[in-house]
């Protein structure tokens, strides 16, 4: 239990919405054994939240965001090995954590947006990628997203376009799910209508397409790989699978005008955003 751990001097991570420091017993429990609670989703006093600016526009290496067409389908976990893959490299990529889970991994920068106040949402997405595009002079920004566009129960990957306004998307998808998680009688959209829907809603393209393989045999994903590229000209992988290569050739191919240069950067002067130039 939580009280065992505590009495074992462990320190407690917890990423609920009940505030575990705001609990008597838990925080008595803290003090008598000399031990942290962290809440991960216990957001900052009012005064210290954002709304939007449009400062955004001064950030001028690519903001990638990763969004999905449903809950609980990978878009984390691409965003992590690309992220990593990205590094690897000797690119600079610093990666926006949005939900409790990708905080508690170590990302440096972000919020939990679904405990805040609506209000405050895309401004704490636009902070997040601001602050991170001027404390560490990244090559390229990744953006973690939640839910999905067309998610009738979830507002958070519009806000995340809202705030972040991203150069590219990588759509995260997993082809064996016929209905949205824990929404048992909730149709699963097509990865067209997705693609249509966060094009329509921003000035931003769907770069490729990031499978997820639950259910689904080896065999199967790559029959799935190979129909979506046909289908929809986008490259498509699974970072499990596949690793994250398709998707790094991508991001260079649409941002780096010639072969790519570990650890330098130019950029094109335009207004707001400037694409990769080397």
């Amino acid at each position: 239990s939580i009280l065992e751990a505590m009495e074992n001097k462990m320190d407690i991570i917890n990423g609920l919405h009940q505030f575990f420091s705001e609990d008597h017993e838990f925080s008595q429990k803290a003090i008598e054994h000399n031990i942290k609670i962290q809440d991960i989703r216990k957001v900052p006093p009012l005064r210290n939240l954002h709304v939007f600016t449009g400062q955004i526009s001064r950030v001028n290496v690519p903001v990638i965001a990763v969004l999905g067409t449903d809950c609980a389908c990978g878009k984390m976990t691409t965003a992590v090995e690309l992220n990593k893959a990205l590094n690897h490299m000797g690119i600079n990529s610093i990666l926006i954590a949005t939900g409790q889970t990708s905080l508690m991994q170590g990302a440096r920068y972000g919020i939990s947006i679904d405990a805040l106040v609506s209000q405050f949402v895309v401004g704490e997405v636009e902070h997040a990628v601001i602050q991170a595009f001027d404390n560490e002079e990244p090559d390229i920004i990744l953006v973690e997203g939640q839910s999905s566009v067309s998610h009738p129960a979830f507002m958070g990957s519009l806000s995340i376009l809202k705030g972040c306004q991203p150069d590219g998307v990588i759509l995260q998808h997993p082809p064996s799910r016929r209905f949205r998680c824990d929404f048992p009688n909730m149709a699963m959209p097509t990865l067209e209508n997705e693609i249509k829907l966060i094009e329509s809603f921003s000035s931003t393209k769907v770069l490729a397409i990031a499978l997820s393989h639950e259910d689904l045999t080896r065999e199967e994903t790559d029959n799935f790989i190979q129909l979506y590229e046909k289908q929809f000209h986008l490259p498509t992988t699974d970072v499990l699978y596949k690793g994250c290569g398709k998707l790094v050739e991508t991001l260079k191919g649409n941002f780096l005008r010639k072969k790519f240069m570990p650890n330098k950067k130019y950029f094109e002067v335009s207004p707001g955003k400037a694409a990769w130039s080397a």
